[in-house]
């Protein structure tokens, strides 16, 4: 699934994307860490991978978007 990068706090490694539909998804350091990024600036577009439906969506992997 594609997103776009909107916020990131690179002290704790967390932060949000939207997606395509404008719903805001947070991340958690593992999600950041399990995608090998070092940095990501709000508008990059990544690919994430989630778990759980509804409320109880969570995002595992952010990566930046290959084509």
């Amino acid at each position: 699934m594609q997103a776009t990068a909107y916020t990131y706090d690179a002290e704790t490694r967390s932060g949000q994307v939207l997606l395509d539909d404008g719903t805001p998804l947070p991340f958690d350091a593992s999600a950041f860490d399990a995608g090998g990024l070092r940095l990501l600036r709000p508008g990059q577009r990544v690919r994430i991978e989630t778990a759980g439906e509804g409320e109880a969506r969570t995002i595992t992997l952010v990566t930046l978007q290959t084509f």
